[in-house]
């Protein structure tokens, strides 16, 4: 616990905090790391069923293979990690979170301040227009044999993810932005190996590193916890309540 105390007071003491998260934190929503043993990817190569180049060009195999991942995310629940996270940021401990997932759950469990920077599968939009959709709206032309699924104006409609092969978008942008100032980083669920998010930690004076399985960053990090994220942050939050 004295560990817990002192990363808790190094939140409380830093200038700016914010958090990077990663798919390790939605494990216990019941969504399996993509890349594990019983990960989303275990069945196929996600740099071709999640690509730009397959969604565009071979949409049948996408809504085959890529799309269900995608679907399957929709229906999971925030778990007490993301809830510890967005109480943080209403406490103030925390300015906001920038996260890897595309699984909407740092939303659904109240978080305001959130850089998506892989998008996310809440919306979509059509390509031509630009005009923009619930993923209800997908789900339903998709289920009708819609593919790929199109606009009124007959564009081609796609999800708000970042597929391989896309660009960047501007939430990655705001993200760095954010890190120019930010003092201490609390990194969740993240082995820091996927390019360029991993560049970030860089940028903050301070880590803390709540992760399973070792990352590049631990040796250069203030506080590592290789434990369950969920059960670190509520007790970080618990002592941040209690100083």
């Amino acid at each position: 616990m004295e560990k817990i105390k002192e990363a808790a007071n190094l939140i409380k003491n830093s200038s700016k905090v914010m958090a990077l998260t990663g798919a390790g934190i939605s494990t216990d929503s019941e969504i399996p790391d993509f890349r594990g043993k019983n990960g989303y990817y275990k069945d196929m190569d996600p740099v071709n069923s999640l690509s730009k180049n397959r969604l565009e060009n071979e949409p049948e195999i996408f809504y085959r293979e890529g799309y269900k991942i995608l679907l399957d995310l929709n229906d999971k629940k925030a778990n007490d990690g993301h809830i510890a996270l967005a109480k943080m940021e209403k406490d103030g401990y925390i300015k906001g979170v920038i996260t890897q997932n595309i699984d909407n759950l740092h939303f659904k469990a109240g978080s305001k301040n959130i850089y998506e920077v892989h998008g996310e599968t809440r919306g979509i939009h059509c390509t031509k227009c630009q005009k923009s959709y619930s993923f209800k709206v997908m789900e339903e032309k998709v289920s009708k044999g819609e593919i790929p699924p199109k606009c009124n104006c007959g564009g081609t409609l796609r999800p708000n993810v970042v597929m391989f092969g896309d660009m960047m978008p501007r939430d990655f942008e705001l993200a760095m932005i954010e890190m120019e100032s930010t003092e201490t980083l609390i990194v969740v669920g993240t082995s820091l190996t996927v390019s360029p998010v991993n560049m970030l930690p860089r940028y903050a004076k301070h880590l803390i590193i709540i992760n399973e399985t070792p990352t590049p960053y631990d040796s250069y990090t203030d506080f590592v916890f290789h434990e369950n994220s969920s059960k670190v942050l509520g007790e970080i939050y618990k002592e941040l309540n209690d100083l």
